[in-house]
């Protein structure tokens, strides 16, 4: 039996299982990522953290795709799409039980490194699962698939984001008001107390990764390559470097800003909503009302593409929502800026779908490192968060210097930093209209 056939019959009959599989997969990169929301501000108090600090929670772990991305697709070229995902997962549990000496040492940077190391592994999981969605059916119907797994990934995100913002941040208001007012001795035994609520949901979640590598090393997914049609393509360009393609390099730095905008949207917006003097009791549903959006979004999205939209006619739409939101952040303030915030998942939702096949369209044999490249533009949520976080920090002490009360100082510059998301959306409107066409057809 050829490739080709092979590939044939697989995705006409063996198809439904390896989908759900799969999207069970995503479900658990969902639910680890999001949880950040709730981690951010639960370390900023624990370690006395600033606003800068504490974004680095994100960024251990979105640095590791720039880290990990070309040895991850060595290791699948190696061993498979499925030992692939499952070796990822069990380092994603091992990342998960070093949260527990983390927190017996309240160690920021032991911290720092447990989430590094579970970003390694969801890397790992994500170079396999991403393409192997897209070529486990037909390739027509690949950007459906792909917005099925965006949707179970929101989804769980969002669950995570519940289950660990009601774990993480339980208290947490009554610890920061004692913690200025007692002896050194009481601070330290409240927040040994905080930290020892880390223990039961990291240890349930490293059990779970655990079961997950297991399963997934034992299902029937069948290992698939991409078909000899597919590598016919390549003759479709002479050209001899990816340094020739323009175009995907404006989309690998288009993709790189938007990861940061929506990273700054669903990880920013509890630390946000605490700033502007919300009880953590209501904070913390606010990267739920984030993903929410993006979930719906994802599902209109499935409907309309591209029977009634265009791909960069969606990704034109989202940019254009994506600015006016944020300048309607800076206008407003509280409640209603937090969720203009939120209101951001809808420009999000439907970036990452149409800027892969843009910045892909046309690279012929350098398909597979233009996805690399893609892999590796994710770190943007590595760079632009803390970024966001530094604005804050120089902007409340400017304003404390001037007089203003550190309270008031504090979510006045934090609605103030917004503005870094404008340039951002900017750029993907760029991309949208002229980027993606840049240095096309020239071979």
């Amino acid at each position: 039996m050829s490739d080709t056939t092979q590939q044939a019959t697989v995705t006409k009959n063996n198809t439904l299982v390896p989908i759900l599989i799969i999207a069970g997969l995503f479900s658990i990169f969902g639910f680890v990522t999001w949880i950040n929301g709730a981690l951010i501000p639960f370390m900023k108090t624990l370690n006395q953290l600033t606003e800068a600090q504490s974004y680095w929670v994100a960024s251990a772990s979105y640095i590791s795709f720039v880290v990990m991305a070309l040895p991850s697709s060595y290791i699948i070229t190696k061993i498979g799409y499925k030992k692939g995902m499952s070796l990822g997962l069990a380092i994603m549990a091992v990342g998960a039980l070093l949260f527990i000496p983390a927190a017996e040492a309240q160690t920021y940077w032991l911290f720092l490194t447990a989430i590094f190391i579970q970003g390694t592994g969801m890397t790992l999981c994500q170079t396999a699962a991403n393409p192997y969605i897209t070529i486990i059916g037909p390739i027509e119907s690949g950007a459906k698939r792909m917005a099925l797994m965006g949707i179970a990934n929101k989804s769980a995100g969002a669950l995570g984001s519940l289950v660990f913002g009601a774990l993480l941040l339980s208290g947490i208001d009554e610890v920061k008001e004692k913690i200025g007012a007692v002896s050194a001795a009481e601070k330290e035994q409240l927040l040994a107390t905080m930290a020892d609520s880390v223990f039961t949901p990291y240890i349930v979640m490293a059990v779970v990764l655990f079961i997950f590598a297991f399963l997934i090393r034992k299902a029937p997914l069948p290992e698939v390559e991409t078909t000899q049609e597919d590598e016919g393509k390549d003759d479709e360009t002479t050209k001899t470097s990816v340094f020739q393609f323009p175009h995907l390099w404006l989309g690998v730095l288009t993709l790189f800003v938007y990861v940061g905008a929506e990273v700054i949207a669903g990880d920013s917006i509890i630390a946000y909503g605490l700033s502007l003097g919300i009880p953590a009791a209501d904070a913390k549903f606010f990267t739920l009302f984030t993903l929410s959006a993006m979930v719906v979004t994802y599902a209109l999205g499935v409907y309309l593409i591209p029977k009634y939209l265009k791909q960069d006619t969606a990704l034109k739409i989202s940019a254009l929502l994506g600015i006016i939101f944020s300048i309607c952040i800076l206008s407003t303030t509280g409640f209603t800026s937090v969720l203009f915030v939120a209101s951001l998942g809808i420009a999000n939702a439907l970036v990452w779908p149409a800027i892969w096949p843009l910045t892909l369209d046309g690279l012929g044999k350098f398909t597979k490192t233009g996805s690399a490249l893609l892999i590796m533009a994710i770190a943007g949520g590595a760079v632009i968060l803390p970024l966001y976080g530094k604005l804050v920090d120089a902007g409340k002490e400017e304003l404390i210097a001037n007089g203003v009360g550190e309270v008031e100082a504090l979510s006045t510059s934090a609605t103030a930093s917004y503005w870094i998301l404008i340039p951002c959306y900017a750029m993907v409107l760029f991309f949208a209209i002229w980027g993606h066409k840049i240095g096309k057809n020239k071979a």
